[in-house]
């Protein structure tokens, strides 16, 4: 079956890894005198990778841009030593992310599965990396591979699965209950390619809601939604709030400029914030008792609102 942009989990990647579109060119550069100071900020304004939505992906050989990512509104940033990057070049990328992080950068990295030949040697290299947040383990289909990735990095670096397959999927339960998991992530285009399943929301809503359900019974952080492809923002604003609706929290993005629709597309609107400012003023009015069976989910419902806008920054309507 040919494959067409909808079908694949990343933008297309020349040998270079370079992704062919939504990236700015090397004149985005950010100027070296003004990185430290910017990057300080920046990571005390950054949200934390439990609650963060935008989850930028940027291809390891895209060094001019790792700067540029770290200061970007992603809430957290990803350099992918994985899918963006031909085999010849896998002991280069990974060099590129171990020399940036040392030299002050920090973000996520997207490692190899376990069962690829450079599995090894990521674990390896980044173990101990000052500055490294986490890891992205590629093609998670069993705790097991949680486990070993988690501890060969020292048993201290989160890892977030990445489930991109039918057994990874039904393996969800287990895959969140494994020690190191950190949050589940869904690799939409690779599942689809496993399946044959349709880039449709009846059609995605399965995986989806097994991630949801495997987070919530391993105690971890809603799970990251899979990326959307190409440009337009309608499109992305639609598959952000059919993720929403399930119970995701937050979703990989392959540009820039994704990063500020999913952002307000996975925080409360200012209506939800208004809502919950009322509930909350209604039942203190009351007394704080419950009064009756739709009391309780309606409290845990503004609690999640009223939490989410004063981490967001929310004001309400």
């Amino acid at each position: 079956m040919t494959e067409t942009p909808a079908d694949r989990t990343t933008e297309p990647a020349d040998q270079s890894g370079r992704y062919a579109a939504g990236l700015p060119t090397a004149s985005a550069v950010v100027p070296e005198g003004d990185l430290a100071p910017r990057r300080a900020a920046r990571e005390k304004s950054r949200v934390a990778p439990d609650y963060a939505r935008a989850w930028l992906l940027l291809s390891a050989m895209r060094t001019e841009l790792f700067d540029k990512a770290q200061l970007s509104r992603a809430d957290q940033v990803i350099l992918d030593c994985e899918d963006a990057i031909d085999e010849s070049l896998k002991d280069e990328a990974r060099e590129n992310v171990i020399r940036w992080i040392k030299n002050g950068g920090s973000a996520w990295v997207r490692i190899n599965d376990r069962q690829a030949s450079s599995w090894a040697d990521d674990v390896a290299h980044l173990r101990g990396v000052k500055g490294l947040n986490g890891v992205m383990l590629a093609k998670t289909e069993s705790a097991d591979d949680v486990i070993d990735t988690a501890q060969r990095l020292g048993g201290d670096v989160p890892v977030i699965p990445l489930v991109e397959s039918a057994l990874g999927i039904e393996e969800a339960v287990n895959i969140a209950r494994a020690r190191g998991a950190f949050r589940l992530a869904f690799g939409s285009g690779d599942y689809r390619r496993d399946t044959g399943t349709a880039n449709e929301p009846m059609a995605m809503a399965y995986p989806r809601t097994r991630l949801v359900v495997a987070s919530r019974i391993g105690g971890l952080p809603g799970p990251v939604d899979g990326p959307t492809v190409g440009s337009s923002h309608a499109l992305l604003r639609e598959q952000s709030a059919d993720a929403v609706n399930l119970g995701m929290t937050g979703k990989l993005c392959l540009d820039f400029e994704q990063s500020a629709v999913i952002n307000e597309s996975f925080a409360p609107t200012s209506s939800d914030v208004a809502w919950a400012v009322d509930f909350f003023a209604e039942f203190e009015a009351a007394g704080s008792v419950v009064r009756d069976g739709s009391d309780k989910p309606r409290l845990a419902r503004a609690q999640v609102i009223r939490s989410r806008a004063e981490l967001f920054g929310i004001n309400p309507a």
